[in-house]
């Protein structure tokens, strides 16, 4: 293989958030093909002005990849920019596969997720000692559907801090679902666009998920992340930096 195609993640937004190789390899592009519709254009305005800038949003997979295939076979530094992480609901898989038939060599560099920057932006931590130590990254089935080991219904269950993309459409049936298993207080985070200019978040009950994403007409780009971890208890610590714990790099009190 003698050409190389990097897939880049661009974070869930804000230029500021990208990794220092995600944006260094943007600045280098020479060609940028970007997914349009869910990428700011703050993003892709960090490649040269002379990179060729190829939008997405309107594209098949075949369309996309015959471009990426012609421009990288000539020899150019092309860049497949995607939202968030590539690796997380990225399609990436199919791209890989169709670039390597064709002896192109690829690049995937991780951009920080939604969910991260929604954490972030709500100062929480998502793993409280004692109470919750998992974080379960899915989403509702919609078309794409679900393997049955995966249902909502089993991720549920665990009640951990469940982070679930793509579901604004069917957020009726995600309440209704979660409910079965998380108390109607539990607190759910619901982060549309975070880090973007426009970003609203906000924290709810569960059992109102549904109506405040209908009362503000959510439908995509938006996040919701289910956790008791959301109203942890202040005195809540772990034992790494408690004084009666030892550790290989330092001696306790116990």
């Amino acid at each position: 293989m003698t050409a190389t195609v990097q897939i880049v993640g661009a974070g869930p937004g804000a230029p500021d958030l990208l990794t220092l190789r995600a944006a260094r390899a943007i600045e280098a592009a020479e060609v940028l093909v970007w997914t349009d519709s869910l990428v700011s254009p703050r993003i892709a305005a960090l490649a040269p002005r002379d990179c060729e800038s190829v939008r997405t949003s309107s594209l098949t997979l075949e369309e996309v990849m015959a471009v990426v295939l012609e421009r990288a076979r000539a020899g150019r530094r092309v860049v497949r920019l995607h939202d968030g992480d590539p690796c997380l609901y990225g399609a990436i898989q199919e791209q890989i596969c169709r670039l390597a038939d064709a002896g192109v060599a690829v690049e995937v560099v991780p951009g920080l997720s939604a969910y991260q920057a929604t954490a972030a932006a709500l100062g929480a931590e998502l793993t409280i000692p004692g109470l919750v130590q998992t974080i379960v990254l899915s989403r509702a089935g919609g078309r794409t559907g679900m393997p049955e080991r995966e249902s909502l219904a089993r991720l549920a269950a665990l009640q951990a801090s469940l982070c679930l993309y793509l579901s604004a459409r069917h957020v009726e049936e995600v309440e209704a679902e979660l409910l079965q298993h998380y108390p109607p207080d539990t607190p759910v985070a619901i982060g549309y666009r975070v880090s973007w200019p426009d970003q609203w978040l906000t924290v709810v009950p569960l059992e109102t998920i549904a109506r405040v994403s209908r009362e503000r007409n959510l439908i995509r780009t938006t996040l919701y992340v289910v956790s008791p971890a959301l109203r942890a208890d202040q005195a809540a610590r772990s034992l790494l930096y408690s004084p009666s714990h030892n550790h290989l790099f330092r001696g306790g009190a116990g």
